[in-house]
């Protein structure tokens, strides 16, 4: 789709879009997450050429007692969005579940994103709360 692809990555390859959407204004390191050198975790990247447009993060993490990936560190470069990219992403983080045989996902999720996750089927399952580094988020799950 529009020359963008979904590549499986190091996270090395992802800290900079987070930092940069993510984590604007924090030190660099604000962007590695705990989970990231996991050998269970995968990292995507969204490709144009060699630039990274977008990010996601599945790591294998229980959802109330039940076995779950998480969804971290979703990011599309601000001049790439509504292009598809985080749909693309999304897809491939269902591939992903479905190959570590998991039908749950769950992620914390931006109030600003919110309205782009339910568009996906992803539904709210908590109260506003807040991430201090990261702004007013709401628990969102998904089955599959």
């Amino acid at each position: 789709m529009n020359g963008i692809r979904i590549e499986r990555v190091r996270a090395e390859e992802i800290i900079n879009l987070r930092h940069v959407v993510l984590r604007a204004g924090l030190p660099r390191e604000s962007a590695k997450f705990s989970g990231d050198d996991d050998t269970q975790t995968v990292h995507l990247a969204a490709k144009i050429q060699a630039s990274v447009i977008g990010c996601a993060t599945v790591l294998v993490n229980e959802w109330n007692g039940e076995r779950a990936c998480q969804l971290r560190g979703m990011a599309v470069d601000p001049a790439e969005q509504r292009r598809g990219v985080g749909r693309l992403l999304l897809a491939e983080v269902e591939v992903i579940a479905a190959e570590k045989k998991v039908g749950l996902l769950w992620a914390n999720v931006r109030k600003v994103a919110v309205a782009f996750y339910q568009k996906y089927g992803w539904v709210i399952v908590s109260k506003e709360f807040e991430i201090p580094t990261a702004g007013p988020h709401f628990k969102m799950i998904h089955r599959f």
